[in-house]
C-alpha cells in the first residue's frame, strides 16, 4: 500500500488548482485522475459547447489566459488544452488513468482503493467535479426505448440523433444552447421549461460577466445568503459563449420556432405531462434577471463605473396562451429526449456517513470531516465556486485548512 499525506481525487480545475496550492506549501500530495487531465472537458461535453465565461476570466492560482483574444470564449479542445498546460505549469503530480472506486476510513487515516492499488492518506481531497452525472427523474426508465433518451453528458451533435422531433428537457444554459442547436439542424424541438435565470450576454456595453464581478454578485459568500441548500440548487445562469452578443432567452428560442412548455412532471399511459406553470416560472425568471441588472446598475453609479450605454430593461418573456400540458408518444412528435435537467456529483464510491437523505455531500465551506474535503461544488465558499476564475479561492482557503492541520499533529 502507497502512502502519502495528501490525495487529490480529480484532474480538472478543481483539483489542479488544489494541487498547484498544495505544492506553494510544501505539502505533499499527489493527484489522481481516471482518465486525463481535464477529462471531462475533452470527453464528456457535446462538440459546439463554449464556455460561458470570457477568456480573459480563465483564471487559476499562479495562471492566467494570455492568448490574442481575451473577450472570446473557449470551446472544449481549448480548455482541455489550458488544463493541461496549467498542470505541466504546476509540475502537477497527476497519476492518470486511475479509477478510485472506494474512500473509507481506517483509524485516523483513509484507506483509498484504486484499479491500480491502494493508497493510505491522513487527508483527501473530492475534486472529481460538480456535473459528472445527469439529472434525470425516476419515471424515465419507463419512457418505451424506442424513445431515443441521451444527456448532455454522451450528445455530441445532431447528427448522431435519429430523425425526428426532439424534446428538451430543461431551460437553463446547457438546454437553451441545444435547443437552438438541435433546432437549426432542421428538426422540431420542445423545449420543456422549469425553474431558469434569463440573462443578457452583454450589457450597457460589457459583457454581463465583467458586470456581474464588478457589481459583487460574484463575491457573494456563506455568510451573505440566508438558505444555502436553495442557492446551491440553482439553475446556471441562461448564458452562450458567443461573441455576437446572443440574447438566447426563450423569447430568441420561440422567434426561432422552439415551441416553449412548461415543466416535464411526469409520464404516464405513454403520454409525458406538462405543468401549467410556464406562465410563473417566466415571470419569476424576469423578476430574477431585473434584480440583478438593478444591482449592476446601483454599484456602477455608485462606483462611477465607465459604462457605454445607459440601463435599459428587456421585454418581459413571452409565453403561449395555452401552452402544451401532455405530449402523446404514439403521435411521432418526437424521436428523442434530451435530459437538460441539471448535472449532479457521482460519488458513490465515498464509503462514509457524509451525505444528507438526499444523497447530498455535507460539508462546511468544503471541510466535510476532519481530513476530507470537497473541492469544485457549487456555492462551496463563495457564488464563483465551480467557475474557473473562482475555485482557486477555495482551494488556497483549503490548502491552508490541510497546512495547519498537519502542523498541529507533527506539534
Amino acid at each position: 500500500m502507497k502512502r502519502i499525506p495528501t490525495l487529490v481525487i480529480g484532474a480538472g480545475q478543481a483539483g489542479l488548482a488544489m494541487s498547484h496550492c498544495l505544492t506553494e506549501r510544501s505539502e505533499p500530495h499527489v493527484v489522481l485522475e481516471r482518465g486525463e487531465v481535464g477529462n471531462s472537458w475533452a470527453h464528456e461535453r457535446w462538440d459546439s459547447l463554449t464556455m460561458q465565461s470570457p477568456n480573459w476570466q480563465s483564471r487559476l492560482p499562479g495562471f492566467a489566459y494570455s492568448g490574442s483574444d481575451p473577450h472570446g470564449y473557449m470551446i472544449m479542445p481549448e480548455v482541455a488544452t489550458y488544463l493541461s498546460s496549467y498542470a505541466m505549469h504546476s509540475c502537477a503530480p497527476v497519476e492518470t488513468g486511475t479509477t478510485v472506486t472506494s474512500v473509507a476510513r481506517d483509524g485516523s487515516a483513509f484507506v483509498v482503493a484504486t484499479d491500480k492499488g491502494n493508497w493510505r492518506a491522513s487527508n483527501v481531497v473530492v475534486a472529481s467535479g460538480a456535473c459528472n452525472r445527469s439529472a434525470m427523474p425516476d419515471f424515465a426508465r419507463d419512457i418505451p426505448r424506442w424513445i431515443t433518451q441521451v444527456s448532455p453528458l454522451s450528445y455530441r451533435n445532431p447528427s448522431d440523433l435519429p430523425a425526428g422531433g426532439v424534446l428538451v428537457v430543461g431551460a437553463s444554459a446547457t438546454g437553451v444552447q441545444l435547443s437552438a442547436e438541435i433546432h437549426a439542424s432542421g428538426r422540431p424541438v420542445i423545449l420543456a421549461t422549469g425553474n431558469h435565470i434569463r440573462m443578457p450576454r452583454h450589457y450597457r456595453g460589457h459583457d454581463i460577466t465583467w458586470l456581474m464581478e464588478q457589481a459583487g454578485l460574484f463575491s457573494a459568500t456563506l455568510d451573505d445568503v440566508d438558505d444555502i441548500a436553495r442557492v446551491r440548487s440553482l439553475p446556471s445562469l441562461q448564458l452562450v459563449g458567443d461573441r455576437s452578443r446572443r440574447f438566447l432567452d426563450l423569447n430568441a428560442l420561440q422567434e426561432m420556432g422552439v415551441e416553449v412548455t412548461g415543466r416535464l412532471v411526469g409520464y404516464r399511459d405513454g403520454t409525458l405531462m406538462f405543468s401549467g406553470a410556464l406562465a410563473n416560472a417566466a415571470e419569476l425568471s424576469d423578476l430574477k434577471m431585473n434584480r440583478a441588472l438593478a444591482a449592476i446598475d446601483g454599484r456602477a453609479a455608485q462606483c462611477r463605473l465607465d459604462l457605454t450605454e445607459p440601463p435599459r430593461r428587456f421585454a418581459p418573456t413571452s409565453v403561449p396562451q395555452t401552452p402544451r400540458l401532455a405530449l402523446s408518444l404514439a403521435s411521432g412528435a418526437i424521436s428523442t429526449i434530451v435530459w437538460a435537467s441539471g448535472f449532479q456529483p457521482e460519488m458513490s464510491w465515498v464509503h462514509l456517513p457524509v451525505f444528507d437523505q438526499r444523497g447530498r455531500l455535507r460539508h462546511d465551506g468544503g471541510i466535510v470531516a476532519p481530513g476530507l474535503y470537497a473541492l469544485g461544488l457549487p456555492f462551496l465558499r463563495t457564488r464563483r465556486s465551480t467557475f474557473l476564475d473562482g475555485v482557486g479561492d477555495d482551494a488556497r482557503v483549503l490548502a491552508q485548512h490541510i497546512a495547519e492541520t498537519r502542523g498541529r499533529r507533527a506539534a
